[in-house]
């Protein structure tokens, strides 16, 4: 029954940090426009952020390895809600970009939650764990983009003071219900906080290097064409407006929550976790290609919804392979491994898209479709066992 309560507490933390994180994300390539930043600058506003999250997800993961969840998960919210308040007071563009470096800085949430997870379930019942995550994740991100599009309008820094409120009650939440959940503390081997060399041994590790590399990849995809390529194509391209845009998002993350809420844990015990990981890696590949060739809003559309829908699957099946085969002791620190290699996906990929973009916007998808189609290949090497090995973490 707790176990029940642990994962029932960390998925509404889960909600409410997306609920804020969906806020900012439609409206914030247009916000940083009022600074006087070019694309240029707004990638690299965007890439600030991942820079920062790379460098501090794998030390908060092993922090809480050591220390525990409850106080890593709390450290990180606060500083959320802090650069919320933050961006929405920002007097100008460097105080802009300090509230995204802070935020970047404490984003350990999302591999403590999965640490947590790991913490309260059994292997086999991890799969529709993190589906449940993702679930709350996906509710967030649908009512962010909502709240976004409805409050844009009577102020632009509204919607950034409204996320930071939401993301302070996911830090209540968490002072308030959530125990202790690592059982472990203290056990796991004493060494850097980050540690550049391992790092890069992890990538060769046999049990979960090509699991790492795939997620470095995926990511680096994704925010290729959704992350950079996806705002400038629906208004520059498609030329609808902000609000329509924000809706587009809200859009997404509902076919993501349908995903991870009916589809996640019941295809991965009908086909299996390899199988529903190849498929999925390869469904996206194709919609990227769709979404390359897409010349109506109608057809852009449709392929974003079969994006959302298998995208779900295989954020979620990543860290379900990486937790099966990982021991006990470190689910933190591989958690946080996994967050510092997307956060490289999510540096390069905007700074990529905004290159080819200036080439070709549609550009950017086809180079995200081509790039998950060597992850599907990859898919075909990774759980080659499912036993798991003593940790090198």
């Amino acid at each position: 029954m707790t176990k029940n309560k642990n994962i029932l507490i960390v998925a509404l933390v889960a909600l409410v940090n997306m609920l804020g994180y969906g806020i900012i994300i439609p409206i914030l390539y247009t916000y940083s426009k009022k600074y006087g930043l070019s694309d240029f600058q707004n990638g690299l506003l965007f890439a600030l952020y991942s820079i920062c999250q790379f460098i501090s997800t794998p030390i908060i993961g092993r922090l809480s390895d050591k220390y525990g969840r409850r106080p890593m998960l709390l450290i990180s919210i606060l500083g959320t809600a802090a650069s919320f308040f933050m961006m929405a007071i920002a007097p100008n563009a460097l105080f802009l970009f300090l509230s995204r470096a802070l935020d970047g800085l404490t984003a350990g949430n999302i591999p403590v939650v999965f640490a947590v997870v790991s913490d309260s379930t059994k292997p086999e019942e991890r799969a529709g764990a993190f589906g449940f995550i993702g679930s709350a994740f996906n509710f967030g991100f649908v009512f962010g983009p909502a709240i976004a599009a409805l409050t844009i309008g009577i102020h632009s820094a509204l919607p950034f003071m409204i996320a930071g409120a939401v993301t302070l009650l996911a830090a209540i939440l968490t002072a308030l219900y959530l125990p202790e959940t690592n059982q472990h503390m203290g056990e796991v081997k004493d060494s850097k906080l980050f540690d550049f060399k391992k790092m890069w041994r992890t990538l060769f590790d046999p049990g979960v290097g090509v699991t790492f590399i795939i997620s470095l990849i995926f990511f680096l995809a994704f925010s290729c064409a959704i992350i950079y390529g996806f705002q400038p194509f629906t208004l520059n391209v498609l030329h609808i407006t902000e609000t329509q845009n924000a809706l587009l998002f809200t859009l997404f993350g509902a076919m993501g929550l349908i995903s991870q809420t009916f589809l996640v844990g019941r295809i991965s015990k009908k086909f299996g976790t390899k199988k529903s990981f190849s498929s999925s890696i390869l469904l996206t590949a194709m919609t990227f290609f769709v979404m390359f060739l897409s010349h109506s809003i109608i057809t852009f559309v449709g392929a974003m919804l079969v994006l959302a829908l298998v995208n779900s699957l295989v954020q979620t099946l990543i860290p379900t392979i990486l937790s099966q085969e990982t021991d006990e002791k470190s689910q933190g620190s591989i958690m946080g491994l996994n967050a510092s290699y997307q956060s490289i996906g999510m540096i390069v990929g905007p700074i990529m898209g905004g290159a080819i973009a200036t080439i070709s916007i549609p550009m950017t998808f086809l180079t995200a479709s081509l790039l998950v189609l060597v992850c599907f290949f990859l898919s075909f090497y990774a759980i080659r066992t499912t036993k798991k090995k003593e940790s090198v973490f």
